[in-house]
């Protein structure tokens, strides 16, 4: 057995990461109280040090773990013996020895928290604490809020989840697919936030990271979901591009441009593998790992098979027909067939409310211009792009392609 400071230490760590979403789960689903899961789920992740450090670090820690934690709830339920609903929950703790299967906690745990009764805001910060074990603080900093606003957010979910009676389960096989849409959703506006931040940040690996290990999770417990492979081959194939993405000042490094060899390899064999695997089914998620594996195959940018990306756009605009897949197509089709045809999609698109004020539309507009030899014309655009970048990264790509323009280069 482990017993060195160093080990436990480094034992308890992963323990957290990957035991967190169990035992809290375990003890919500005996007791029904999320408030007595989190106090129960820490109260048995500190005892847990100076115990492993004692008797060394037990063979199956989260068994340990999910243990300490429903003893600390039947402690804490047999002194509220004053209120008589409690005692029927004492009687199941004392009851319940062994924890369910891990992955049935997780599950659960994964869909009450992301439950379309409850607010977006409500759900992200629930999950990441719930599901992730993240605390508000790491949650507050992550997303640049203040924490008092995203314990209110938790407090609020939680709350929520009591009045609206939600149930603490997986849906049942009719729901479930549906449900899931909504989970994976917004494992991805996670990954987005670190990915691409609003707020005028430029990445957020942590983040990014923590959106990776929900969408593994989801993955491997409902195999039979192949959106769910789709989204972490998404991700994955995305989260390979990260050393590349920026230079040294900080500045965007658009896709054409980024040194491959920094792409990490294992990440991109990963991701093609599970884009394969899911893009028989044709989902939504799964295209568009299917698109960002053709780049993640192309040695170097001139050998991407855009023929191929278009028809994968045009299924995607099948499935999910809305103007940000249509102005990505117009990116690959000008790409296969010239600026002037990716010139001819873009105003075909005109000026769609839900690309108002987004900084894509006027960018791929002077992309084409660039290509069309007309420097004045795509050099406002970029402007126009600068003026609506949502981080500092890309408006000052914008303003480096707009200088350029007007150098004359």
């Amino acid at each position: 057995m482990t017993t060195g400071p160093s080990e436990v230490r480094a034992a308890l760590a992963e323990a957290y990461r990957g035991e967190w979403g169990v035992v809290f789960g375990t003890i919500v689903r005996l007791t029904g109280d999320w408030e007595l899961a989190e106090d129960c789920a820490q109260e048995a992740f500190a005892r847990a040090l100076p115990a492993w450090e004692r008797d060394g670090v037990p063979r199956k820690p989260g068994a340990w773990l999910v243990a300490a934690a429903r003893n600390r709830a039947l402690d804490v339920l047999r002194r509220r013996t004053t209120e008589h609903g409690k005692l029927a929950e004492a009687a199941a703790l004392e009851a319940a020895r062994e924890p369910g299967p891990p992955g049935d906690e997780r599950l659960r745990l994964v869909f009450t928290c992301c439950h379309p009764a409850l607010p977006v805001e409500g759900r992200v910060a629930l999950t990441l604490r719930a599901v992730g074990g993240l605390t508000t603080r790491e949650i507050a900093r992550a997303f640049l809020v203040a924490e008092d606003t995203v314990s209110q957010r938790i407090l609020r979910a939680k709350r929520k989840i009591a009045a609206a009676g939600i149930p603490y389960r997986v849906p049942p096989p009719g729901a479930r697919a549906e449900r899931l849409g909504g989970v994976l959703a917004v494992i991805y506006l996670v990954f987005t936030e670190g990915y691409a931040p609003s707020d005028g940040n430029t990445t957020r690996d942590a983040l990014a990271e923590e959106a990776i290990r929900l969408a593994r999770l989801v993955a491997a417990e409902a195999p039979e979901e192949p959106e769910a492979r789709g989204l972490l081959a998404l991700l994955l194939l995305q989260h390979s591009r990260r050393a590349a993405r920026l230079d040294e000042d900080g500045g965007l490094v658009t896709l054409e441009h980024q040194d491959r060899t920094l792409w990490d390899r294992a990440l991109v064999a990963e991701g093609v593998a599970l884009a394969g695997e899911a893009l028989p089914a044709g989902g939504a998620y799964a295209l568009q790992a299917a698109i960002a594996a053709q780049h993640a195959l192309a040695p170097v940018a001139a050998a991407t098979d855009w023929g191929r990306i278009v028809g994968l756009y045009d299924r995607l605009a099948a499935l999910s027909p809305n103007p940000v897949v249509a102005l990505n197509r117009a990116v690959a089709v000008g790409m296969r067939d010239g600026p002037q045809a990716q010139l001819d999609a873009v105003e075909a698109l005109g000026t769609p409310k839900e690309l108002a004020g987004n900084h894509a539309l006027p960018a791929v507009r002077a992309d084409a211009l660039r290509r069309l030899g007309r420097p004045g014309d795509a050099a406002r655009m970029y402007r126009a792009a600068e003026s609506a970048a949502p981080n500092t990264a890309i408006a000052r790509e914008y303003a480096r392609r707009a200088a350029a323009l007007d150098g004359g280069e």
